[in-house]
Parts: C-alpha cells; structure tokens; sequence
C-alpha cells in the first residue's frame, strides 16, 4: 500500500492548506508544512481565448511559449541541489494536490499519517556546488530556455520576478523576490523535509519554490494533462501566486482549518491560478531588467489551453473521482477543475490582480 501511495503522490503537485492528520499521541501537525498553503465551461473559455490576442516571437514559427534567444538568463535565483545526498526522515507533505491525495487515500484506506511516510523538519537545504555550476553553465540564453527544460524554469522565474516587481512597484509597493530550488529525491526546508512524490511546492517559512522537473512528465504521461512549456510554466507561476500571497498577507487566511467548495483553502488556491493568469498576461510585454525586451516572446493560444488542462488536471473533483470513485465537495482544499480554469482565465482576460478577489 506504501509504494501505492507514494505511486500516487507522484502525480500531483501544488501547496497544500489542510493540516495534517493528528500524529500518534494526538497532537496535530503544526509545523510549516501543515501551517502553510499548501498545490466554466468549455464555450466561456473559448470566447476568452478568442478575444485574446496571439502573440508570436520574432524566432521563427514555433507552436509554443518561446523565450527571446539573445537574452541572457539570470541564474543568481535558482538554488540547484539536484543529486546532492540529503539527510532527512521520511516524506513530509504539506503541499497542495499530494497532500490532497495522499489524506483522501490515506482516511479511504484507514491509514495513518506515519503509514503514509509523513514526518517533519526544519533542516535548511544543503546545496551542492557542482550541481549549481551546472545550471549556470548550460542557462546562458533564452536560447537555452528553448531547449532545456531546467533552462526554461530559469527564464519562466526570471519573467516571474519581472513581472511581480514592475507590478508592486506600479502599485507603490515592493516585491521581495522568491527563490527557487531544484531538487531530486529529497530535500530540506524551512518547513520540514519532503521527497520528490511531494512535487512542486512553495515553502513560506524560507520564501522558496520547490520544484522536482520530473514531475512535469508525471503530470503528463501519468495524470493525462496534454503537458507542453506553457503548462509547466502555469505550475511555476501558481506557486509564485503564493509567494505573492504570503507577501500581501493573504496565506494565512488558511489556518482555519475547514475544507470544502466554500472554504478559505480553496478560495487562496483559486486566488494562485488568477494570480497566474495575470503573469499571463502580461508575459510577452514585461520588459526583461537585463535587455528592456519581453524574455517571453512567444504566447499562442495553444499554450494557454495546455495552460488550462493543467490546471483541469489538477482540479479536486477529478483528483476525488480518479481516487476515491466519488467527489466529495466537502473535503476540497483547491477548487473543481472548472473553477481552477475559470479563476486562471479570470486573470489571464484581465491582467489585473483587482480581479482575483476569490473571497468577495
């Protein structure tokens, strides 16, 4: 049943906002992990996208999200400890769609978190220098971007943080940029350790997104989203959604505890996937800081509907009845997949974050 769940755990990614189960002994769960957030029809979405322009790059005529080929990538924001050896317990899941799945398989099978291979941490990740050259040595350019999938992180981060520092400035306010780790099999964080089954994840006691590339292929082969650069980006821009959340103050409205369509969990992830939209938006105009030109280049259509069947993909009801054979609205953390593609689109047709007001 272990390896079950941890199969299972592979699939998903996100931040999770329900606290975990009581531990033996019954004291519930209070490190970072539980305390932090945690990963329309079909004719609206059509209109939108039609009313949306399609933006195409000046490199040629590729179908996908391109990056500007003579931009220079900036590195200093990816910490890469991929293959370094990381001392720690067993999985810690405080993250959105796995920590989902694995307390909706875990209360179906009448399993304890301990049987699940949960535990906490607080160590800090260890880095390891040739991992980190490595990425500053094959992430020059967008050009890169284009090609590698650890490259177009970079360049999708470097866009991020464009993109959120011009728009807190806009606003009068200041962005604080997020980091973002590269890890394989496990890693250590401010808010406990975690495995790869955990997936991608923003950790708010250390401000950083975690992320395992091989969960991009999972999402695909594994839980059937059509995959593609774009729809790994809209990973990458929801966990950056939190980060903006802890920044104005918004995560902690999760702490309640309650579950379900209604509740604070699901309107703070549903308010990460419009945040994500509006980065959308916005993508082929912000101004790299290093050239004064759009990093991306490339947004088409295709993109954001690759974009959208993420975010179906990763939708409670869809995750319940894959899982469960039922859907159980009350026991949702992140939204129905009609309401994750709604709340993304919401963002995505307006560019604003005045519209992502999930709690009105």
């Amino acid at each position: 049943m272990r390896l079950i769940l941890l199969a299972v755990c592979n699939w998903f990614s996100s931040v999770c906002r329900a606290p975990l189960p009581p531990r033996r002994g019954g004291t519930t769960r209070s490190a970072a992990f539980a305390a932090r957030p945690r990963w329309v029809s079909a004719g609206a979405l059509t209109n939108t996208l039609r009313r949306r322009p399609e933006h195409r790059r000046r490199n040629g005529g590729s179908h996908h999200m391109q990056f500007d080929e003579d931009a220079d990538l900036d590195t200093s924001d990816i910490q890469d400890v991929r293959g370094s050896r990381i001392p720690g317990g067993g999985l810690t899941v405080g993250g959105g769609i796995v920590g989902l799945v694995v307390l909706l398989v875990g209360a179906f099978f009448g399993l304890r978190p301990d049987q699940l291979g949960l535990s906490s941490g607080d160590s800090r990740p260890s880095t390891n220098a040739s991992s980190l050259e490595q990425v500053q040595q094959s992430c020059k350019t967008g050009r890169d971007a284009n090609t590698k999938d650890d490259c177009r992180m970079v360049a999708v981060v470097n866009s991020l943080q464009d993109f959120w520092t011009q728009d807190h400035q806009q606003r009068g306010e200041r962005y604080s940029s997020a980091r973002t780790v590269l890890f394989s099999d496990r890693v250590n964080t401010a808010c406990g350790s975690a495995t790869s089954a955990v997936g991608p994840f923003y950790c708010p006691g250390d401000r950083k997104v975690y992320l395992d590339l091989g969960f991009f292929e999972e999402l695909r082969t594994k839980f059937g989203s059509s995959g593609g650069p774009f729809a790994q980006a809209y990973v990458v821009a929801h966990e950056y959604g939190h980060h903006v959340q802890n920044l104005e103050g918004t995560l902690g409205r999760t702490q309640d505890g309650r579950t379900g369509a209604d509740s604070n969990s699901v309107r703070v992830e549903l308010q990460a996937d419009c945040y994500a939209g509006v980065w959308a938006h916005h993508a082929t105009s912000t101004p790299d800081k290093r050239t004064g030109r759009p990093l991306i280049t490339s947004l088409t259509q295709a993109d954001i509907r690759d974009g959208l069947d993420a975010a179906a993909a990763v939708g409670d009801d869809r995750i319940q009845e894959k899982f469960q054979g039922r859907v159980t609205p009350d026991s949702w953390t992140h939204g129905s997949s009609a309401q994750r593609q709604q709340w993304f689109t919401t963002g995505y047709h307006s560019g604003s974050m005045a519209s992502c007001d999930t709690f009105r």
